[in-house]
């Protein structure tokens, strides 16, 4: 089985995602898909892409669930996607140490070599971010996009994961959760941001921002204000006179 770094470093990298604005349109998960099957560590095949029994694995989904009741009901958009463990028993129970936890950054990955498809690591994971790739009968996962982030070759407002600079809404934030001054912990901090099924144990690096309460509109009925009497003479005096006839 594959050990997880004896010595890791503080460096945590990881995602913020605020399920409070996240609108659910799925650009995430198709840049995701985009990136990554055209990408350097791609390809990431599908079988029959555009048959009738299309299949393949996507490394990024958003869920949508009803919450609440009434006045107080909404609809939550939720992305799922690795979540780069601290403690990953996806990586533990590899019998070939294909699945792998970097000591440097945190990040969780899969060489591909090495990997014999045999399943255990997406049975290990209780967050469903692992996926066999029907084409190459290998076990994908998100990659945080370790090409992009560390690729000095491209401009370094785009040195971010696929998913977060493409996201309209902003609702997807990149950083480093190690460090406890940096803007992703900041935010956690400030918003009571946490861990996905924390009962597990094992310490998601990723953190969700809870949606923020609703504001209830006010429906109290205003109190009728009196009519102000109309003066008898002038312009006014003379309409209401006209009028009242």
């Amino acid at each position: 089985m594959t050990s997880l770094p004896t010595n890791p470093g503080p460096k945590k990298l990881g995602l913020v995602i605020d399920l409070d604005i996240c609108v659910g349109c799925h650009a995430c998960v198709v840049n995701c898909k985009e990136w990554n099957t055209g990408g350097y560590p791609g390809p990431l095949t599908d079988v029959s892409a555009y048959g009738t029994d299309p299949a393949g694995a996507w490394l990024n989904r958003v869920h949508s669930f009803e919450a609440g009741e009434g006045c107080d009901g909404r609809t939550v958009h939720f992305p799922k996607s690795c979540l780069h463990c601290e403690e990953p028993a996806c990586v533990t129970v590899c019998p070939t140490g294909a699945s792998y936890k970097r000591s440097e950054d945190g990040i969780v990955l899969v060489e591909e070599d090495k990997c014999i498809g045999c399943g255990l690591c997406a049975w290990a994971c209780p967050y469903g971010a692992r996926e066999m790739d029907p084409g190459e009968q290998v076990m994908r996962k998100c990659t945080l996009c370790i090409d992009r982030i560390y690729n000095e070759n491209i401009a370094e407002e785009e040195r971010q994961p696929a998913c977060v600079r493409t996201c309209p809404a902003s609702a997807r934030h990149f950083g480093d959760l190690g460090d406890p001054e940096s803007e992703v912990s900041r935010m956690v901090a400030d918003r009571d941001g946490y861990d996905l099924m924390p009962e597990m144990g094992y310490k998601p690096t990723n953190k969700y921002l809870p949606p923020r309460e609703r504001k209830r509109p006010n429906t109290s009925t205003p109190t009728a204000q009196p009519l102000e009497p109309i003066a008898s003479g002038g312009l006014l005096g003379w309409l209401d006179r006209v009028l009242s006839d």
